[in-house]
């Protein structure tokens, strides 16, 4: 079920009453009820997709307890030698790994290995499947994987409520395309009474309001002059190229963190809290500054479960290296089976490298013009080549392949650069603007329309009446999937 989608206007009021007025009083029901309207959410898509998510939820429910249950009762002499928890860890890492590669990397590799073979003149006649990909699958298998790397860790005491823990990971706001939460943080909160927070609520629909903004009038105004440009690339000038990628880079960005606000809002309005995903990325000075503000739930996962154990910062500056491109290819390749995204991960490796060879990459963790209303010149020089970098990062990230990628940013480097586009996209430049002056205003808080400091209420509401008035008439209404979803 889509966000932006009559369906979802209609079950999310329904969903919010039932909750509320009718379950608020048993925590164990109401635990049970977003278990089930959540796998109605998810199999609103394809009702299969509920087996592999349901797989996935009990290996990982059963594994946190056996873990638990075989680190305390195996004698201290003998844990080195006999591991039984590290084993069952391991197993329930590969099995959730290997139905993630089988729905979404299968055919990548089997077509390589193919194109390897027959480079050397063996010809290989591969199996490929065609299978369809599980919409989120990437993401509820991080969440669920985490919750037992945890347990293993001792950070967090495995549950034996299953109804909770199905909760957690199939919790409808944030399971298609995150954040992806930690059990540390969102399991809790479904062991501990919700009340109604009037206040809350309403910063939720606030949220959620922004978010809509965010992918009707931002994301999907640019999806239509983004598709025409990068199908028909070779057809446009140079200059037009360029105002491709930049609306791309807006687009994924509305997109994605509009996504990500509905999903924080909505998950307020039933008395959680989710992890913030985005903090105004495009205001950074520095690529690692656009990396702890840019999808920061996956960043983070990465950090805490590939980078520190493989020595993170602690080590040598040839292993911190190694450490940062490891980290930076596999996110690349989480994003899916394509050479592209692997490619753009390696891109960002090598942007980090100057900042971890001269220890630079934690020197932005402010907000940039924290006193003043207006950045320095040299805030605003930084943020503008940090803001280009990750443009042309994008346009591999969006490019069908290396070639096409390769030749889009070739054809930008053209002579035609310095030429008139033939395309503008005003309503996309108008939206872009709103979007930018609204988030710099803002950029202190944790989204734009959280306006608590405007005690005046009518003067709120005549802001939210705007935002609403915009996207009626600035919006693009259709079925436009979030981008993500395929990821």
């Amino acid at each position: 079920m889509l966000f932006n989608s009559f369906e979802f206007a209609i079950f999310l009021p329904l969903v919010f009453l039932l909750y509320w007025f009718l379950l608020q009083r048993n925590l164990k029901i109401q635990n049970f009820f977003i278990v089930c309207v959540s796998y109605l959410f998810y199999g609103w898509w394809d009702w299969r997709f509920l087996i592999l998510i349901a797989i996935t939820t009990t290996c990982s429910y059963y594994s946190g307890i056996l873990i638990e249950k075989y680190r305390a009762s195996t004698p201290p002499p003998l844990r080195n030698r006999l591991n039984i928890s590290k084993l069952i860890l391991t197993l329930n890492i590969f099995l959730n790994l290997a139905i993630l590669g089988l729905f979404k990397y299968f055919n990548f590799f089997t077509t390589n290995i193919q194109r390897l073979f027959d480079i050397f003149g063996f010809g290989l006649d591969w199996v490929t499947i065609d299978v369809l990909l599980p919409v989120g699958i990437s993401f509820y298998t991080f969440q669920a994987l985490s919750y037992s790397i945890d347990v293993y860790k001792n950070k967090i005491s495995a549950t034996h409520n299953i109804v909770a823990f199905f909760a957690f990971v199939s919790f409808f706001p944030q399971l298609v395309a995150g954040p992806i939460e930690r059990a540390t943080n969102l399991l809790p909160q479904f062991f501990t009474t919700r009340q109604f927070n009037y206040n809350k609520a309403v910063d939720g629909m606030r949220q959620i309001l922004w978010g809509f903004f965010k992918k009707i009038v931002v994301a999907d105004n640019c999806a239509i002059i983004v598709n025409n440009i990068f199908e028909n690339y070779t057809e446009f000038n140079g200059s037009t190229l360029f105002l491709g990628a930049i609306f791309f880079t807006f687009q994924i960005y509305g997109d994605f963190s509009g996504y990500s606000d509905i999903a924080l809002g909505t998950a307020r309005l039933f008395g959680f809290e989710l992890m913030q995903n985005f903090k105004y990325p495009y205001f950074s000075r520095d690529i690692a500054e656009f990396w702890r503000r840019w999808h920061i739930s996956l960043t983070t996962w990465f950090r805490d479960y590939i980078y520190i154990p493989l020595g993170g910062s602690r080590v040598s500056k040839t292993k911190i290296v190694r450490n940062t491109f490891i980290i930076f290819l596999v996110s690349g390749f989480w994003h899916g089976a394509n050479w592209t995204f692997i490619i753009w991960g390696f891109y960002h490796a090598i942007l980090f490298l100057p900042l971890i060879l001269f220890g630079k990459n934690r020197k932005h963790t402010d907000i940039v013009a924290e006193n003043s209303k207006l950045p320095s010149i040299k805030e605003a020089l930084q943020m503008g080549v940090t803001f280009l970098l990750a443009v042309f990062g994008w346009i591999i990230f969006r490019a069908e392949n290396i070639q096409s990628a390769y030749a889009y940013i070739a054809n930008i480097f053209s002579p035609s650069l310095f030429s008139i586009p033939t395309i503008f996209g005003k309503k996309a430049m108008l939206a872009i603007c709103i979007l930018l002056l609204a988030e710099w205003i803002q950029r202190k808080k944790d989204h734009a329309l959280q306006i608590d400091n405007i005690k005046n209420g009518f003067i709120r509401y005549i802001i939210y009446m705007i935002i609403a008035f915009i996207i009626l008439f600035l919006g693009e209404f259709g079925d436009n999937q979030f981008i993500y979803f395929q990821f």
